[in-house]
């Protein structure tokens, strides 16, 4: 981790701070990279956080066997594994309505007139949950008043500029340089 400043004591600080709210929000471990550059002279705070690479969505078929019925124009899903349930009902709810959803046992799910297609549907996703994590964290170490942000995410690196007057197009450029940087030392390490 670095954290770049002119403010040597400031930076030191922050870096304590981020460290403690990255343990807080239990992602220390996922996180592989972080550079914080701040200037409150600016004022502009620029975080880049490279985080792991999660585990691949878990979808219909890795906890459930599903079928079909024209006739009746129902949709019956036996449930092989409950860890994903609650999850597998929400997504149903949004997709189908709370409506035409019915559990008659823990191990069963009926969707009435069903319209959705449920080959392949990502139940739980691993990496969406991470980077809610990380954005979480982020929202909590971005100084209190920067609310104008730019956010320059890609894959697994969220990069955001904050500030408290418009972005400016050298910060932007810094920001890049940042990413970058990120990038490389994962490179090394």
């Amino acid at each position: 981790m670095i954290v770049e400043c002119y403010d040597e004591k400031g930076s030191e600080v922050y870096d304590m701070v981020v460290r403690y709210i990255l343990q807080d929000v239990q992602i220390y471990r996922a996180i592989k990279g972080i550079r914080i550059y701040m200037d409150p002279r600016e004022p502009v705070f620029i975080i880049v956080v490279k985080f792991e690479k999660a585990a691949p969505p878990v979808v219909m078929e890795d906890f459930t066997e599903y079928k079909y019925d024209k006739e009746k124009n129902k949709e019956f899903i036996r449930i092989l594994d409950e860890t994903y349930l609650p999850e597998l009902l929400e997504k149903l709810w949004k997709l189908e309505g709370r409506e035409k959803i019915e559990q008659p046992t823990r191990f069963e799910i009926i969707i009435n007139e069903p319209k959705a297609d449920l080959k392949g549907l990502a139940v739980h996703d691993p990496t969406e949950k991470l980077k809610r994590k990380v954005y979480d964290a982020i929202f909590r170490i971005v100084p209190e008043g920067l609310r104008v942000i730019q956010d320059l995410s890609e894959d697994n690196v969220i990069a955001m500029v904050c500030s408290d007057e418009v972005i400016k197009e050298e910060w932007i450029e810094k920001a890049r340089e940042v990413i970058e940087d990120v990038k490389k030392m994962e490179e090394v390490e």
